[in-house]
């Protein structure tokens, strides 16, 4: 599938020419905004709204903005170029992660009495088994602003938007979800394998229990940050 559309404007336009960034004093150190990076890349911050497995905002997520470490988005854009390329338009879901929220999920799985999306993000499974299954961790790095929660889709010659199949949604707590599953169609094994090649040609790892999730290699040991994620507009 050749390059179309919308994607065709936004190659010919530079999409991947990287400006001089300026410092953000309400990022972490090494951060940058996305939008400051590439423009191959839609924004749907899940846990920014009520489309998550909480059915609220996380905590610190006061705007719905990727923010990743420098090297990590740079990468990222790469990414977003490849898949470009073949007719596909990068998605993500989650990038930098507060602490913060990541103590708020852990504080709602143990809260037997607060409200979730059961039937869309963990359908077979009681609530108190998500953080002894791991799909709720204790620390996770997203919150080094080297991870980022992934997907695809297609854009035809006017511009509307083909959703791609990848076997579950993001966030599906379900053996499913797991890159390798075979209870999946050929489709959505063929695509999640395009999303894995194009992430590790460019330096990322994938979770072998998430489809979606990928973090970048070399910046392993970076430090964890707690800065609430701000819109861009508030600087």
């Amino acid at each position: 599938m050749g390059i179309r559309g919308p994607l065709v404007c936004a190659l010919a336009a530079g999409a991947l020419a990287i400006p001089a960034i300026a410092g953000d004093a309400r990022l972490p150190p090494g951060f940058v905004r996305l939008t400051d990076v590439t423009r191959l890349v839609r924004q749907d911050i899940r846990y920014a709204g009520s489309d998550n497995f909480m059915g609220r905002p996380a905590a610190s997520y006061e705007a719905g903005e990727c923010w990743l470490r420098r090297e990590a988005a740079l990468a990222l854009a790469n990414v977003a170029l490849d898949l470009a390329r073949d007719g596909w338009r990068l998605v993500v879901y989650d990038c930098y992660r507060p602490k913060r929220a990541v103590g708020d999920f852990l504080a709602w799985a143990r809260d037997r009495n607060a409200p979730g999306r059961k039937d869309d993000y963990y359908p077979t499974l009681d609530k108190a088994e998500l953080f002894a299954r791991g799909y709720i961790a204790s620390f996770s790095s997203h919150s080094r602003g080297i991870a980022v929660d992934a997907g695809a889709e297609v854009l035809d010659a006017s511009g509307d938007v083909k959703q791609l199949d990848f076997g579950t949604r993001f966030d599906r707590f379900d053996m499913r979800s797991w890159t390798a599953s075979r209870s999946i169609g050929k489709a959505a094994s063929a695509n999640r394998r395009r999303l894995t090649v194009a992430f590790t040609a460019h330096g990322f790892s994938n979770y072998a229990h998430e489809w979606w999730h990928f973090s970048y290699r070399a910046l392993v040991g970076a430090p964890a940050y707690d800065v609430p994620i701000t819109a861009a507009s508030a600087r």
